[in-house]
């Protein structure tokens, strides 16, 4: 048995980007960092930042280009995957991707650093703008044809 399930809870560190495959297809792809922090040894403080690669598919893509900005919390959780293409000059080029199959905006809908409501969304329907308890949310997702379409060699997912 094997498993490949990634769950991470980071900042956006630029807005997302949208794009459409030829075959009408949106995918989504926008950067998240996570920060680690401890004191080492000698009792210095230390930080280190990880930033992931997002890639979300189909309407989930496109509800995370509307409501996700640049320094917004967002939980994702997803399946880790190595793309690859051939770069401009001929050379084999790859990087690690999380394809997200669901998220969760956290935080305020108006700033990206205030952490008392959440923007509930899912696959096929758009946040609403109606009062609710704070804290509530929901994840974007869809089925696995909208957020693992089959691309051709001339759509790159990325």
């Amino acid at each position: 048995m094997s498993v490949n399930k990634v769950i991470l809870i980071g900042r956006l560190g630029r807005d997302p980007e949208i794009r459409h495959t030829s075959s009408g297809a949106a995918v989504c792809n926008f950067s998240i960092a996570t920060d680690e922090n401890w004191t080492d040894k000698s009792g210095v403080k230390q930080e280190k930042t990880e930033w992931h690669e997002i890639v979300v598919w189909g309407k989930p893509a496109e509800i995370a280009n509307n409501y996700l900005k640049k320094g917004r919390q967002v939980y994702v959780e997803g399946k880790m995957e190595l793309q690859t293409w051939e770069g401009q000059n001929g050379e084999k080029r790859s990087k690690t991707v999380i394809k997200a199959n669901s998220f969760v905006f956290l935080g305020g809908r108006n700033d990206s650093r205030d952490e008392g409501q959440s923007t509930p969304a899912q696959g096929g329907s758009s946040p609403r703008n109606d009062s609710r308890d704070e804290g509530q949310s929901t994840p974007a997702q869809g089925g696995s044809s909208q957020l693992s379409p089959q691309y051709g060699d001339d759509d790159i997912p990325f």
